[in-house]
């Protein structure tokens, strides 16, 4: 492994599989050859939330707001985000975002995982519609 690495975030390949153009998710752990950090971009269009939540076995996430505003769930508590907002994730708490009138920009970093990782989808009822 290179004593360093740069990566720009838009050149990695929008792995989102759902949600067509309102939706963009880029995860660039491989791509910047880190043993122990994972860093993601993750934009909703206005009005778009992620479809469901999920946890982590082992791996805490931090979430940044880069731009946009809009809500995270986290458990049963729902907070307004906006701007410059720092989140952070213990592994078991199961978390979800929806963006506000004006999108939402997040740059998502985890810690280390197991291999293959560690994601646990939470039901398809976790939002409570």
């Amino acid at each position: 492994m290179s004593r360093y690495t740069v990566v720009n975030l838009m050149d990695v390949e929008n792995k989102a599989v759902e949600g067509g153009s309102t939706v963009e998710a880029r995860f660039a752990r491989s791509q910047i050859e880190s043993d122990h950090i994972g860093v993601s971009h993750i934009r909703y269009a206005p009005g778009r939330r992620s479809s469901g939540g999920h946890s982590h076995e082992q791996q805490e996430e931090v979430y940044v707001v880069l731009g946009g505003s809009g809500q995270v769930k986290l458990d049963d508590e729902l907070l307004d985000l906006r701007r410059w907002d720092v989140v952070r994730v213990a592994p078991e708490t199961v978390r979800g975002f929806s963006a506000g009138s004006d999108g939402l920009e997040l740059l998502a970093i985890g810690s280390d995982r197991p291999e293959g990782g560690d994601g646990v989808q939470a039901d398809d009822e976790w939002w409570g519609d």
